[in-house]
């Protein structure tokens, strides 16, 4: 049964099948004017549970707060304070250094790059005791003048590998648009760098 959010500036469609819950936005391998639900899809990856969300601004800016660490928790939902940034960031095997939840139950943990096509893609190993690992795939892509922002994300290791895919799917689903909506608000009014 499709399930799609539309007019939020994001498109999202889940779809439910025996055991699995399939989530899919329109702007991943399509093109971004075809805004409908329940038609044939390329390029389907099952296991990732994947929002998309168009921002307002360039890629070039979206990628100043992605290459930027330090401005990790302000987007990232769950990540509560940063206590370290690889000077390297975000190179290939660069580290953040981040606390998730509320104080005073934080865990330190740490989110590391796997791979980067800087201004393009990025894809992250993000621990998050004891929870697991997940890895993490951001894409950015231009759309007009704007940026259609991707963010796919499956567990890797530990315990939420456990849980079906039709329990975490839709958490995942939620927790990424809001974080979508966060990076969306910073991109969008960050002051432009002055020379």
């Amino acid at each position: 049964m499709p399930h799609c959010l539309h007019g939020t500036g994001e498109h999202i469609c889940s779809f439910l099948t025996v055991g699995s819950v399939f989530h899919r936005s329109v702007g991943d391998d399509l093109n971004p004017s075809a805004r409908t639900c329940g038609t044939a899809r390329r390029g389907y990856v099952p296991d990732m549970t994947t929002n998309t969300r168009l921002i307002e601004t360039t890629p070039e800016r979206v990628w100043e707060v992605l290459s930027d660490g330090w401005l990790y928790p302000l987007w990232v939902v769950g990540a509560s304070r940063m206590r370290d940034v690889d000077p390297s960031w975000p190179l290939v095997g660069s580290k953040l250094h981040h606390s998730v939840g509320v104080w005073p139950a934080l865990i330190d943990d740490s989110t590391s790059v796997l791979e980067v096509n800087p201004g393009h893609r990025i894809k992250l190993l993000a621990r998050a005791w004891p929870a697991g690992t997940a890895e993490v795939v951001i894409t950015l892509a231009p759309q007009g003048a704007g940026t259609l922002v991707t963010i796919s994300e499956e567990p890797a290791s530990g315990p939420a590998t456990l849980i079906p895919r039709p329990v975490r799917g839709p958490s995942l689903k939620w927790r990424n648009s809001e974080t979508l909506r966060r990076l969306a608000y910073i991109a969008e009014r960050r002051d432009l760098p002055t020379s």
